[in-house]
């Protein structure tokens, strides 16, 4: 059994900010594998479900980010799970926007929510840190986490959320690798393998420019024409056919 933990701040008045990507993680999950609706549980909310064989909790917890780890601590002496049955989604300032990374242990870096973690359950607990870039001064960081993902974010963030859904499964069975592929593939898809630059009206093999007609092959070279048949008159009959 795993213990997903999204770390975010309760209430409509929170629910965009960047410091509750955590939460949204959880939520694209639950609702990608239909798992179980949410409810009141643990001074958090709870939803239920499976990948295969493991069973799977998701808890969102609604102390508030400073006190996250009285409600992750409650789950794991009702569950009976030790620390590395858990996994925790939140944001991460050192990693560029859009950036996923997973870890087990260390330190909280000044983040609230890990540091109440920590204190209530240890450190040896696996993060998935969640890229929402720093606003490049300590002063702003606190105004920064508490303000709404901007539009132009959109894509990036959708990107990532999907792909941490598409991941889970590959997460809750212990493959951290399998899990980064997914997210990769949604948040940094190969590029096609076909000819020019890939992209609509870039430049076609051999060089021609956008929309110009492909070069026409060189014409065939005539047949040499066949030696004429020789010539079996005598020389009579070549004196008489000159006066015909």
């Amino acid at each position: 059994m795993k213990l997903f933990v999204g770390l975010g701040n309760p209430g409509a008045k929170y629910s965009g900010n960047r410091h509750n990507i955590g939460f949204m993680a959880l939520d694209q999950i639950a609702s990608d594998h239909g798992f179980a609706p949410w409810r009141s549980k643990f001074q958090g909310q709870l939803s239920e479900g499976k990948f295969g064989s493991t069973k799977v909790v998701l808890l969102k917890p609604e102390t508030f980010m400073n006190r996250s780890g009285q409600s992750v601590g409650e789950a794991m002496r009702f569950f009976k799970l030790e620390t590395a049955d858990v996994v925790v989604f939140h944001d991460e300032l050192d990693l560029a926007p859009g950036k996923c990374r997973v870890k087990t242990g260390g330190g909280h870096a000044g983040h609230n929510g890990l540091r109440s973690i920590h204190s209530h359950i240890g450190a040896d607990y696996q993060r998935v840190r969640l890229g929402i870039g720093h606003p490049g001064h300590k002063d702003r960081v606190s105004g920064y986490v508490l303000s709404d993902f901007a539009k132009a974010e959109a894509g990036w963030l959708d990107d990532l959320l999907r792909g941490i859904g598409d991941g889970a499964p590959e997460l809750a069975a212990g493959d951290a690798g399998k899990f980064m592929n997914a997210v990769s593939l949604r948040t940094a898809p190969p590029r096609s393998s076909g000819g020019g630059q890939g992209k609509p009206g870039g430049s076609k093999p051999g060089g021609g420019k956008p929309g110009a007609a492909a070069a026409k092959p060189p014409a065939p070279k005539p047949a040499p024409e066949p030696d004429p048949a020789p010539d079996t008159r005598t020389a009579l009959q070549k004196l008489a056919d000159k006066f015909r």
